[in-house]
């Protein structure tokens, strides 16, 4: 996901033509590179020396004079040596922003659970937009990876009480690191608490899931694998059979074969389900030519 093409060169260009001096890029600076929320939770090395090489080269094909803010903040992260993890924060509508601690690689420590994927980039917008499924209620979420999806819930849509869940060691430490980082726990409200589910042991699951007694279900980007969407579908098959849960599910279809096997698994274990994909708005930076749906699971009515 590069969130660097995602940037709006193409206003950055006009302002810089129309206004040659320091100040407008002295102001970028302020809102980018030298936020306070960058000196706090400061994103990839990588990314920042990309990110202000690439400002540098579009001020001087503008022709604008030179700001030695602008320098002396890439002589900063010149030949510093990138971490294996970084900080990336995702700004709100209400100005407020969730910051997480992200592994830099897609795949590290046997997982992909360590980066926020554009599934539960595009859930989350879905939430901001669709708040009354969650205000009020006990929500559970199945995979929740660095936890972006669910904090942002938790942040804008008033549940009750909030559980994060996954099984991966390394992926429950770093969601909770940031469920802390971002001033959530079983004492604020919502109440919120981190459970390590594992979805292959049936009884022990089954047993969690009636102790949580969640309203509201969500998972994003949990069907990727033919064996995981078997062990997902069992085990939506058991919350719908104590609970009448709404559960919603967001995709990235990356693989049609995989996707349609978890639909068909669905149908054989007498599941239904209901597209709900539609626009919703930009709130967070993603590529959204990404083929994408969200779903809601139901058990279908025999008879």
């Amino acid at each position: 996901m590069n969130r660097l093409a995602s940037f709006p060169w193409t206003f950055i260009e006009t302002e810089l033509q129309s206004n040659k001096s320091s100040e407008f890029m002295s102001e970028l600076l302020k809102q980018t590179c030298l936020h306070p929320l960058c000196g706090k939770f400061p994103p990839s090395v990588r990314f920042r020396r990309l990110f202000l090489s690439e400002l540098i080269k579009r001020q001087e094909a503008a022709g604008c004079d030179p700001l030695d803010e602008l320098y002396d903040a890439l002589a900063e992260v010149v030949g510093v040596e990138e971490t294996p993890d970084c900080y990336k924060s995702y700004f709100l509508p209400s100005g407020d922003a969730v910051s997480l601690l992200e592994n830099i690689a897609l795949i590290s420590e046997g997982t992909t659970g360590l980066v926020t994927w554009e599934a539960a980039l595009h859930l989350a917008e879905w939430a901001l937009e669709n708040q009354q499924v969650f205000t009020g209620r006990s929500v559970l979420e199945l995979g929740s990876g660095v936890g972006l999806t669910g904090i942002t819930v938790c942040r804008s849509c008033n549940p009750l009480r909030f559980v994060f869940s996954d099984c991966h060691p390394a992926v429950l430490q770093k969601l909770r690191e940031n469920v802390r980082l971002n001033g959530l726990g079983e004492e604020t409200s919502p109440a919120v608490r981190v459970d390590e589910l594992d979805w292959e042991a049936a009884a022990a699951a089954e047993e969690q899931i009636r102790g949580i007694g969640a309203d509201t279900v969500i998972a994003a980007d949990v069907v990727y694998d033919p064996d995981v969407a078997g062990s997902l579908v069992k085990l939506l098959l058991k919350i719908l059979s104590c609970s009448s849960a709404e559960i919603l599910i967001c995709s990235t279809v990356r693989n049609p074969e995989t996707y349609g096997g978890f639909k068909l698994r669905l149908e054989a274990a007498g599941l239904g389900h209901q597209v709900l994909t539609r626009p919703v708005r930009a709130v967070f930076p993603y590529n959204r030519l990404a083929p994408l749906e969200l779903i809601k699971v139901f058990r279908v009515q025999e008879g």
